[in-house]
């Protein structure tokens, strides 16, 4: 929101107010339960620190130097260098501050334990039939590793607690919304 007086038709940069707000703001983060561990596969475990280190090493380094000739040039009011930089940076350092709380908070857990096993536990990977006569296949994951678009959900979901402890050849109650939904697991898969 910008307040501005006018006087004489010139603007007066003491009259002018600038609240800044995040229009960028973070998609909230899964919550844990309390109490509850934040499980997570070691490609997952992987994959965030990756993130975390190339946030660390390369994209907040080259921000800074942005940041820094931008703030050079003079008037930073009005510079959208400075101005998208100090947002930028702003973004990267709560997405490191994340990252970083949820790596120290991280259990990792290795699902090829259980290959072999027609058991469903965290890690698995399980087609499933529901009432529809739909086949659909999941994979068991943490938290932060979740991506429903490719098969992933995560561990504390409906689905996968109603999946979890259940065998192939097992029938479980999924509660929706929408009513129940009876769940035939047709196979359970580990990683080697």
């Amino acid at each position: 929101m910008i307040e501005q007086v006018r006087y004489n038709g010139m603007m007066n940069k003491a009259f002018v107010k600038e609240v800044e707000q995040d229009d960028d703001q973070d998609v909230a983060a899964p919550t844990i339960p309390v109490g509850v561990k934040n499980y997570m596969t070691p490609a997952g475990h992987l994959s965030m620190k990756t993130e975390l280190l190339h946030l660390i090493d390369v994209d907040r380094p080259e921000v800074v130097n942005i940041v820094h000739w931008a703030a050079s040039n003079g008037d930073r009011s009005e510079n959208g260098d400075y101005i998208y930089g100090k947002r930028r940076l702003r973004e990267i350092d709560r997405r490191i501050y994340f990252l970083t709380k949820r790596l120290d908070i991280a259990e990792v857990f290795d699902p090829r334990v259980h290959f072999g096993s027609d058991q469903i536990f965290f890690g698995a990977t399980v087609v499933y039939e529901n009432q529809s006569g739909e086949s659909v296949t999941v994979t068991i994951v943490g938290v932060d590793e979740f991506d429903p678009l490719k098969g992933k959900i995560s561990w504390i979901s409906p689905v996968a607690r109603a999946l979890i402890k259940a065998k192939a050849g097992d029938s479980v109650v999924l509660k929706t919304p929408a009513g129940e939904d009876e769940l035939t697991i047709l196979s359970v898969d580990y990683p080697e």
